[in-house]
């Protein structure tokens, strides 16, 4: 981790490029009504505060959008990247196989952040040409109101927490150096041991988890993120920490405005929304 955290200050930077704004997002694939049918009426907050989010993604009319999904391939020694130039989807495996994407792969970002020396050793480009959940569900919102932008889609890898923030400021670093205007989003479910009714069951842990990550996200105090230990982390079974981390090392040097839009736990999981608008280059 660098010594430049992202501090919170007002204002969205007008004609940037690089990471232009951030966003953390659950992904339930409940909350596709072709998958949830009707059912997902019980995450209606979080399918309200999707609906925004994707407003505002669509408003800053990004180049490329950068999903860091906990489903995506996982690497052995770094981070996996799709290969070729389209990626293929649908929610098949969720009894919806009409839901589909054909996205197309910012080939430009990948391959500078595989090839070049200075970015090399962390990014694998040779993932399959196939998308995960934890990647669709953000973009089903997202291409309800902006249909065309590229794709970069990273997933876990067997680094330390540490990598992964290194690996999200290398991600910062690319866009600025190809003039992107990129919008990264974090996906990630919280804990998902909230409710003894639940289908993962209750653990203390839980609710302190989502209630913690909740309040650091919301003071964009992202150097915090390295004080859950990873053993806690298990106890509460999250799977969007270390994308949240990526997402922080993507901000890095610069100040953001950040938005708390909803946390909801109707399943027994958490599900938080958040946005961290740009504002300078500290």
């Amino acid at each position: 981790m660098t010594d430049n955290p992202v501090s919170a200050n007002a204002g969205q930077a007008e004609g940037e490029t690089g990471i232009i704004a951030a966003f953390t997002v659950p992904h339930p694939p409940l909350i596709v009504p072709a998958v949830g049918q009707g059912h997902e009426a019980i995450v209606a907050q979080t399918i309200a505060s999707y609906d925004a989010v994707a407003r505002e993604i669509a408003a800053l009319k990004p180049d490329t959008i950068v999903i860091s999904s906990p489903h995506a391939e996982f690497g052995m020694g770094g981070f996996i990247l799709h290969g070729g130039e389209r990626v293929t989807g649908d929610f098949g495996q969720f009894r919806a196989p009409g839901v589909r994407f054909t996205e197309t792969v910012d080939t430009g970002l990948r391959d500078l952040l595989a090839g070049d020396a200075r970015y090399s050793g962390r990014f694998i480009p040779f993932g399959r040409p196939v998308l995960d959940h934890g990647t669709m569900v953000p973009l089903w919102f997202i291409r309800k109101f902006l249909p065309n932008s590229r794709l970069l889609v990273t997933g876990y890898s067997d680094l330390p927490i540490k990598a992964y923030y290194e690996a999200g400021e290398q991600i910062r670093r690319a866009t600025e150096d190809l003039s992107r205007r990129a919008v990264y989003v974090a996906s990630g479910d919280l804990s998902h041991k909230l409710r003894e009714d639940g289908p993962y069951g209750f653990a203390p842990e839980g609710p302190e988890y989502d209630a913690r990550i909740m309040d650091v996200l919301g003071r964009a105090a992202f150097n915090e993120l390295f004080d859950f230990e990873e053993d806690f982390r298990d106890r509460a079974a999250e799977c969007g920490h270390l994308s949240f981390v990526m997402m922080a090392g993507a901000l890095s040097g610069y100040a953001v405005k950040p938005r708390v839009y909803s946390h909801e736990d109707a399943t027994g999981v958490g599900y938080g929304i958040c946005s961290f608008a740009r504002s300078t280059k500290g």
